[in-house]
């Protein structure tokens, strides 16, 4: 055997054994969530409210929901109108300048999108913890994943599609409205689910802006504070009481199933999604 074969093995052994390594890890960590939230599911966990450490998730299933939907709700149009722009009829340096933002975006911690979310709308503009402070806050995190799928989606449809647009004297926007949404759909629906796993799963940013509250969420969108999953499992793990304990891991197990079905249907729908 020679000396590249050598290294050549050398290589791929290396990299099994990492994978190994991170399979292991997340195995364990599912495995532990799913051992210790599955013993913690009881039927008064979805009709209880959070009273102290104890009681029930119903006002942090009711208000993480809230929040992701508001989150949805302002990200995704503007996610989708400004990677269709993109990728339809912004000059190259425009596109290139508007993916280059959404990748900054999408790499800042979401601690600092908190902070920012505290100074501005808790603070500066008066919304206080509530659940529109956290909803723009989530809808900031989601925006540039909407963004480029949305974007990466269209410039990966088969080119005969816009040609033959083009040949027809169809301009891009009637080409895109009546010929290019329809394959692009998957795509998009794909970035969207994903951006909804993302907001599903932050604390950091919620923190600073909604609050947390015992009560179930009442739509008053500012100076009222709101309870969301993570909290759960990021303030009752630090508790010394089994019951937060079990909470946390409740709260775990919920989150770590609904993100679980997320990705799967995003696979689902990028597998039909057109390919050039």
């Amino acid at each position: 055997m020679n000396a590249r074969a050598i290294r050549s093995k050398a290589a791929w052994s290396m990299a099994a054994l990492a994978l190994a390594v991170v399979m292991f890890a997340v195995i364990d960590i599912l495995a532990l969530v799913a051992g210790k939230g599955a013993a913690a599911l009881n039927g008064s966990l979805f009709t209880t409210m959070t009273t102290g450490i104890a009681g029930g998730l119903q006002n942090a299933i009711y208000g993480t929901f809230a929040l992701v939907g508001l989150g949805i709700v302002l990200s995704v149009p503007i996610g989708v109108l400004a990677g269709v722009y993109g990728a339809l009829f912004a000059p190259d340096p425009v596109a290139k300048f508007f993916r280059f933002v959404a990748e900054v975006m999408a790499g800042v911690p979401s601690i600092v999108i908190g902070y920012f979310g505290y100074t501005m709308l808790v603070v500066a503009w008066g919304f206080g913890f509530s659940l529109l402070a956290g909803g723009i806050s989530l809808a900031i995190l989601m925006l540039p994943y909407i963004v480029r799928a949305t974007e990466s989606t269209i410039r990966q449809l088969p080119h005969g599609y816009m040609e033959g647009a083009r040949a027809l004297g169809i301009t891009p926007a009637d080409a895109f409205r009546t010929i290019l949404w329809k394959p692009a759909l998957p795509g998009v629906l794909t970035g969207v689910l994903l951006a909804i796993s993302i907001g599903l799963g932050e604390t950091a940013p919620l923190l600073y802006t909604a609050g947390w509250s015992n009560f179930d969420p009442n739509w008053q969108l500012t100076k009222n504070p709101i309870g969301y999953l993570t909290y759960v499992v990021w303030t009752y793990l630090n508790e010394p009481y089994s019951a937060a304990h079990r909470l946390a891991y409740a709260a775990a197990l919920l989150l770590t199933a609904l993100v679980l079905l997320l990705h799967v249907a995003a696979k689902g729908l990028q597998r039909s999604t057109p390919s050039q």
